[in-house]
Parts: structure tokens; sequence; C-alpha cells
């Protein structure tokens, strides 16, 4: 269609998917092979070794699974536990709330707290109620480290100081897929059973990955667990992932766009890619602050450096910053969900970016925020922003 064409970038700042670095694209350009070849081996050996480094696991193992994060749920809760066992799970935005939809459609019997959106989890209920639970039924506790809908990190590390503190023997499972390798993570250090991402987010690939880091506690649990389980079988794919195959084809070019986006994370270095999120969140923050607007996040305690859910005014709608942004501007936004759909516009900030980028999306933001009715001085978000990346930048 004549003037269909739209010039430059998409400025894509939903919180998933991320943007794909160019280094990335280029080595998932590559030609179809025999993945049961006797070199395969050479690629897919190394690269288990080095993804468990993003969880900073030191003897969990890693399970690569053609999937979204979903499945990597799935996977973690099919092969670990049996029908009817009992699990604790806080709620307290969309993606807690399809967790814990998955959990009750595979046979588990969930225990939900709920808390307020803006909130996260909270360690002292949860210590309450494996107190409570002196015949210990509850086998495990579902947490999302970074509730993505709502712009809400939870503490881990206090998760797991609760779950020591009330004697219980749960296991912990967290889902990081808007976490893992943007915020610090340390699947050892929390005593973490399953850890859970998917490919497209802080590990900057397309969608398509759906990983598990599993402790050896959560590998013993899955040789006596009866939860069905098939494409998911960590069994299974223990036995070929040892010689460095997969019990099924696997996606190839997604293989080796994880080595390189791993190269890329030990490049910068963890600690610094953990340091550069939380500027450019604390930059995000700024401009909010600005716009005489406030987050979903409802202290400080909760910020999320992946992604700002951006409360709208009382009588406008979210959906139509969002719509105005994407087809006046070319900038994606992530739409709010459920509970919180029309109210907010989410920023996501993670990934391959850096200052100047995320500059282009705050002053898209500010110029459909203005045509949906919202009242903001023009440049004000973005010169926060920018006074704020001047006064911390390294020398």
């Amino acid at each position: 269609m004549a003037g269909s064409r739209r010039p430059g970038r998409n400025f894509l700042f939903v919180p998933g998917p991320t943007n794909v670095p160019e280094r990335v694209q280029r080595a998932m350009i590559v030609p179809m092979e025999d993945h049961r070849s006797p070199v395969f081996p050479d690629l897919t050996l190394p690269l288990f070794e080095e993804t468990r480094k993003i969880f900073k696991s030191r003897d969990g193992q890693v399970f690569l699974f053609p999937s979204s994060g979903t499945g990597a749920w799935e996977a973690a809760l099919t092969n670990t536990l049996s029908p009817g066992d009992r699990v604790l799970a806080p709620r307290f935005g969309q993606f807690s709330t399809l967790w814990i939809d998955l959990a009750q459609r595979v046979g588990l019997d969930v225990e939900i707290q709920d808390e307020a959106w803006g909130t996260g989890a909270d360690p002292a209920r949860i210590e309450e109620a494996l107190r409570a639970d002196r015949e210990h039924r509850i086998k495990a506790v579902l947490v999302v480290h970074n509730e993505t809908a709502t712009g809400v990190t939870s503490d881990i590390g206090a998760v797991r100081r609760a779950i020591d503190a009330a004697g219980h023997p749960a296991m912990l499972y967290v889902d990081g897929v808007s976490s893992i390798g943007s915020i610090d993570f340390r699947a050892d250090e929390w005593g973490v059973d399953c850890a859970i991402t998917g490919s497209q987010k802080g590990l900057m690939l397309p969608a398509g990955l759906g990983i598990v880091c599993a402790s050896q506690r959560a590998l013993a649990a899955s040789r006596t667990a009866e939860c069905r389980r098939a494409y998911f079988d960590f069994a299974d794919q223990t036995k070929a992932n040892a010689t460095g195959y997969f019990p099924y084809t696997p996606p190839l070019p997604l293989l080796y766009g994880l080595r390189e986006a791993l190269r890329c994370l030990e490049e910068e270095g963890l600690e610094q890619v953990f340091a550069r999120h939380r500027r450019l969140a604390d930059g995000a923050r700024a401009a909010v602050r600005a716009w005489g607007l406030t987050l979903c996040a409802r202290e400080p305690k909760w910020h999320s450096d992946t992604v700002s859910a951006v409360m709208v005014p009382e009588g406008i709608n979210g959906a139509e910053v969002i719509s105005l942004a994407y087809r006046r501007y070319n900038l994606a936004l992530g739409a709010g969900l459920s509970q919180v759909a029309g109210k907010l516009f989410r920023i996501g900030h993670l990934g391959d970016l850096n200052e100047l980028m995320l500059l282009g999306a705050l002053s898209g933001c500010e110029m459909a925020m203005r045509d949906a009715g919202i009242r903001i001085e023009p440049g004000s978000g973005v010169a926060a922003a920018q006074e704020h990346f001047r006064e911390t930048r390294e020398s």
C-alpha cells in the first residue's frame, strides 16, 4: 500500500522481547547442519557451562527447551513435584497469576498469598505460612522475582532467609524471566532450586528458548516426582545433553545466538550489566518524577531495574498513550494487564540498551502523553534523565 512504509527504526521499549544486538543477529545467520554430527557437541557442551554462570550457580544443571518461559515454568514444576503436592505462591501481578494457574492445571494444590499489585512477595507472610505447616505439606515456594506487569522486584534473598528461619524443607522456585541477565541473581547463595528464564529479555535473543537451572536437590526430586511430562522431561534432556545432544531437534540459530549473547554479557561483565540497568532505570524514574506521575511500584524497595510501569492520571486511558506512541512515533510501549489494564503504560529498559536509546523513548513517551491529554511539561522528563546520566557517567 502506498505510504505504508515507516522509515527509520522501530523503538522497541516493551519489557520483552528486547532488542537483539547486531552481532547476535549475525551469529544466528547460520546454515542448517546435522544436529547429530560428531562435532555438534563443540557448540553445546560449553554452552551449558556458560549459561550456568548467568544464574551464579556452580553445580546446578541447565536445561535449554525450545519454548517460551512458560514452558520453563511447566518443566520446573512437573519434573520435581507430584499431583496433589502443595505449593505456596504469592500473587501480586499478571505473571505470578499465570504461573499459579499453570501450577493448578498440572495438578498441584496452590496455597495463594494475595498481595497488593504494586508490591511483591512478603517474606514475613511466607515464613508465617511455613511455620504453620508443621506436617511439611508445602513442597515448594513459587516466587516471581521481577513482576513485569507492575514493575516490581521482590527480594529473593529475604525469601530464602524466611524459609530457613521457619526451618522448613520446602524447595524454592523463582521466575527470573525478566530479571536474569539484567538484575543480580544468585541461585546458589539464595538456595534457588529451580531458576527459570527465557531467551527474549536479558539474554537479548528472539523468543524460543525456555531455560531452567535446577539445583542438585531439584534433580534428586525429579527422580521420584510423579507429574506427567514428556516433551519437558529432565531425564530425557539429561541423558542426551551429557554428550552434547538433545532428545529432539534443537533450535540451531538460537543456540548460536545464545553463545554470542553470553559472550556479550561476559565482555561487559555481569556486575557492570547490573549497574548499567540500575543507572538506566534510575534515569527513567527521574523522568517519571519530573512528569509529576507515579510508578505502579508503591515503594522504592519494589522498584524494578528492567521495567517502569507508569500510572496515568484519572480519566486517561493508558492504552491510548500506547496506541499514539506506536502509530505516530514508531515507539512500542508495554500495555497494562488485567487489574491495571488502561491504568498505566510500561517502559521496558533492559537488554541491549544505552542512554541515548532510552532518552529517545522517553521523548516519544512525552509526545504521546501530551497527545493523549496528559499535562506534562515538554522535555521535563528527558531533561531529568539527561542530568542523571551526566551526573552518574563514568569518567
